[in-house]
């Protein structure tokens, strides 16, 4: 798909090049949003349905109202319109055996109620329903949107988070322990799933650029492009982690052209050394867990700078508009990535250009 003259986005390619220098540690990222002063065209507010599911598999529902948001959204700075296409976070599990079930906020996964002698060789059937529903997703939203718009790759999530909702949460961390090597295996069996499901959806979504946009966490790349994770860190050692995750994490960031590791909540920052020391990853994305002050407080400073001396870019979400300068004057404006929401479209306009100067 070419972006370049359709797109909601006057100044796609210098947000472009900006995101590409960010990805190498070089440059300062502001996604910056905020509610149109008038729509960008008329499209009705589609009625919500009625049942869960349908607000998550309709491909009709979800992009009529993706793009009744869009419309309605000022993109500043390096902010850019895309259409999320996601069924829930994590939903390659329902790729590969896994039942979701819906409400209006999230998905969430069933176990499969088999014991590990009696599972399966993880494996990845095109023809999955859930698969199928997803792609036709992705097509519905690549007919429609003309360029106006990019299309994401949805957050499938990867390695020890999927074989958690696989196995439930309790009988993995028993596995951990008494069966290691099944662990290792299902692992490395998630990880070749992933690298299919992945490409093929890249292969549609990919632009004229051969890039994506990871629509969860507002980046692009030129080139495979996604955040990877292992919310389960929290429960782990570190002596765990490098056992189990590191090697599968590492295989995905070499695997991708542009990485960023989401570090969820402080119970994870036990492992940022490991995660520091895999070469391919490009950065590192914080958010801090409900509770706590949002990426945006002088609370993290220290954090960011230990991240961007070790050669990673950052990025930091939850920031409050009035936390943007203060954030870039002491981290300076190499490698950050800062994403806000400002109130109206002139407060955004105004917060773009503060910025601007710093640059």
């Amino acid at each position: 798909m070419d972006y370049e003259k359709n797109i909601w986005k006057n100044d796609w390619p210098q947000t472009r090049r900006r995101l590409i220098s960010w990805g190498e540690g070089e440059g300062a990222v502001l996604s910056l949003t905020a509610p149109r002063n008038e729509a960008r065209i008329d499209i009705p507010e589609p009625e919500a349905p009625r049942e869960p599911k349908q607000w998550w598999t309709d491909p009709k529902y979800r992009l009529q109202k993706a793009e009744y948001e869009l419309a309605n959204t000022y993109f500043g700075a390096e902010s850019f319109p895309y259409f999320d296409t996601q069924i829930g976070p994590g939903n390659l599990a329902s790729f590969i055996g896994c039942k979701p079930n819906f409400d209006q906020n999230t998905v969430w996964f069933e176990k499969i109620s088999k014991s590990p002698s009696e599972m399966d060789k993880i494996s990845f059937n095109p023809e999955n329903r859930w698969f199928q529903n997803q792609m036709e997703i992705i097509d519905r939203g690549l007919e429609a949107s003309k360029g106006r718009f990019l299309v994401g790759m949805p957050d499938l999530v990867e390695n020890l988070d999927i074989l958690a909702s696989m196995r439930g949460t309790e009988p993995l961390l028993i596995d951990l322990i008494e069966r290691p090597e099944f662990v290792k295996t299902r692992i490395k069996e998630i990880n070749e799933v992933y690298f299919k499901v992945f490409d093929k959806i890249y292969e549609k979504i990919k632009d004229s650029h051969q890039g994506n946009a990871f629509a969860a966490f507002q980046i692009w790349g030129p080139g495979r492009t996604a955040k990877v994770q292992c919310d389960a860190a929290a429960m782990i050692s570190p002596d765990m982690m490098a056992e189990f995750v590191i090697p599968a994490l590492r295989e995905q960031c070499r695997w991708l052209d542009y990485s960023m590791f989401h570090l969820d909540g402080t119970q994870c920052l036990q492992h940022l050394d490991l995660l520091l020391e895999i070469e391919e990853l490009n950065a590192v994305e914080w958010t801090p867990q409900a509770g706590l002050p949002g990426g945006g407080s002088p609370k993290w400073y220290d954090l960011y700078h230990k991240i961007l001396e070790a050669g990673k870019a950052v990025q930091a979400i939850g920031v409050a508009p009035e936390e943007v300068i203060p954030l870039f004057k002491e981290m300076g404006t190499e490698g950050m990535f800062v994403i806000t929401r400002a109130d109206s479209e002139k407060e955004a306009r105004d917060l773009a250009a503060e910025v601007e100067k710093l640059r």
